[in-house]
């Protein structure tokens, strides 16, 4: 069976590391859209308004795939495909740099700082790691192989070649690749420590925290003490599954909520408002692999260091 057929480049550049957007004009079988302008106004004019669109069209915003601009009479065609920047919502700048720990070729591993997204998405799209990273290093095409939350810092593995991607997301898929986290959370004596905790997550779309529910694991998380002093403990955290928000839950759960966790044990107010000097006390610390396109070991470390331990 043949697979899919590649969709055509986009005839547009990217705009500060972010791809433009591609429409797909589906079909019309009641000959509702005489005219591509219809078909948009349908579409687009709820979330940006008619006049907006009508605006986008006169500035030849819409293209197709020669790159020309679209006019708002041309007859409606089905399956046609089209492409157009989005107009970017003025964005805070996250303050803090990113690391690069390793760059090559085929990838880089990014040093993530707290605060900032990993990919383009809802109301985070160029303050990115991804729109950042493509437009500081020149890679229009670099992707990331997997996420890291928005407010946990660390390692992020990025592929600079789409096709080396599927690769490098099966090691992640098939738990090939070890991570190690760092957390300060309370220190309580009467927990023992090192123990493994495994429990069924559950995380509904729209609802900012997950939950432990009944039923068959399906998150596995080693718990290690490291240090302790002045009431709080420096642990190593090394999940075994990557289920969202996972860490964090498990701590909170063994009744060790993370320092300036805005979610758990309670959610704040506004827990995705950036408050810059109480980052989430998380860190995606190492990263160990063998590489599965030359067969290289690789062990990756974060030289970030968080606020709550200080060293001294």
């Amino acid at each position: 069976m043949r697979g899919r057929a590649r969709p055509p480049a986009a005839p547009l550049p990217q705009r500060a590391g972010v791809d433009p957007v591609r429409v797909r004009l589906p079909a019309d079988p009641a000959g509702a859209w005489p005219t591509v302008r219809d078909h948009l106004l349908d579409r687009f004019a709820v979330a940006v308004g008619a006049g907006r669109v009508d605006a986008m069209l006169a500035e030849g915003r819409f293209v197709g795939a020669d790159g020309g601009a679209v006019r708002a009479d041309e007859p409606y065609t089905a399956g046609r495909l089209l492409w157009f920047h989005r107009d970017f919502t003025p964005e805070e700048p996250v303050p803090f740099p990113i690391g690069v720990v390793h760059r090559d070729d085929r990838l880089v591993i990014a040093d993530k700082p707290h605060f900032l997204a990993t990919t383009p998405r809802g109301r985070h799209i160029t303050q990115t790691l991804v729109a950042r990273l493509r437009d500081g290093l020149g890679l229009p095409e670099l992707q990331p192989a997997h996420r890291l939350d928005r407010l946990t810092a660390g390692l992020v593995l990025c592929v600079v070649r789409p096709g080396d991607r599927g690769a490098y997301q099966t090691l992640f898929r098939d738990r090939l690749v070890r991570k190690e986290y760092e957390a300060v959370a309370p220190y309580d004596p009467g927990i023992a420590l090192p123990r493994t905790v495994r429990s069924r997550i559950v995380k509904e779309r729209g609802v900012i925290a997950a939950r432990e529910e009944p039923g068959e694991p399906n998150s596995e998380s080693r718990i290690e003490l490291l240090e302790h002093r002045r009431g709080l403990g420096r642990y190593r955290l090394l999940p075994a599954t990557g289920r969202t928000h996972q860490l964090r839950v498990h701590m909170n759960a063994l009744g060790l909520p993370l320092v300036d966790d805005p979610v758990y044990p309670v959610v704040e107010p506004e827990p995705e408002r950036a408050e810059y000097g109480r980052p989430l006390q998380l860190l995606a610390k190492v990263l160990e692999f063998t590489d599965p396109v030359t067969g290289q070991p690789h062990r990756f470390e974060s030289g970030r260091r968080l606020s709550a331990w200080p060293d001294r």
